[in-house]
């Protein structure tokens, strides 16, 4: 969790302190893209975000996407930039599909801002399932051993050989042995969205990640 949020969060702080004194007219930004976004407005209505958060975002993504839309080869791009010891790009194709919502291939800043406001800003639950999402791969609405076994090694992928204490080959096999002992509760080999959140609400860590990122921007 605090792996989707906290290098989003990076991001943010760092346009945040780039483009704060930045006073160009919001219309001749929005104008000069391909894809022009919904105004500026009605985001502020559908996120929770307000509308200095919305434009200090904006100027960030267009800034690394000068055409509006995010591909998933420039998705992983810049994904891989906060992971440089590590290999990135199989975590940043499962969580580019999980915020390509419509399955289009590409995310739109409006796309991307309301998956963002969730797992900033959103409440407890709307945080979970929006993980549970990530999760389940097949968006079958369960989450097996191999879906969860893909995520994460991907996510060992993505931190690199340079961790501290090295990481086992058997690591994320273990891992994935923990969480289902943890949270299959009726034993029937796959996690539903509602013992995933109950296992989550009992796991003081994972409460507590879910507030760290509240209010970053």
């Amino acid at each position: 969790m605090g792996l989707v949020m906290g290098t989003f969060s990076m991001q943010s702080n760092k346009q945040d302190r780039t483009y704060r004194k930045d006073k160009i007219d919001d219309d001749f930004e929005l104008s000069i893209v391909c894809h022009r976004p919904e105004g500026l407005d009605k985001l502020e209505a559908q996120t929770n975000f307000s509308k200095q958060e919305l434009q200090v975002l904006y100027r960030g993504f267009k800034n690394e996407c000068p055409s509006g839309v995010v591909n998933e080869d420039t998705f992983k791009q810049i994904y891989a930039q906060f992971f440089p010891h590590g290999d990135a790009s199989t975590y940043a194709h499962y969580l580019f599909n999980a915020f390509d919502s419509a399955h289009s291939g590409s995310i739109k800043f409006e796309g991307f801002i309301m998956a963002l406001s969730t797992l900033l800003r959103g409440s407890v639950r709307e945080k979970l399932t929006w993980t549970f999402n990530l999760y389940d791969i097949n968006r079958d609405g369960y989450i097996n051993k191999e879906e969860m076994t893909d995520i994460v090694s991907a996510i060992y992928d993505m931190m690199g050989k340079y961790t501290y204490p090295a990481l086992k080959t058997d690591t994320p096999k273990q891992h994935v042995d923990a969480f289902f002992q943890k949270m299959d509760k009726n034993r029937d080999g796959v996690v539903t969205l509602d013992e995933f959140i109950l296992s989550c609400q009992e796991d003081e860590n994972i409460m507590r990640s879910l507030q760290l990122f509240k209010n970053v921007i």
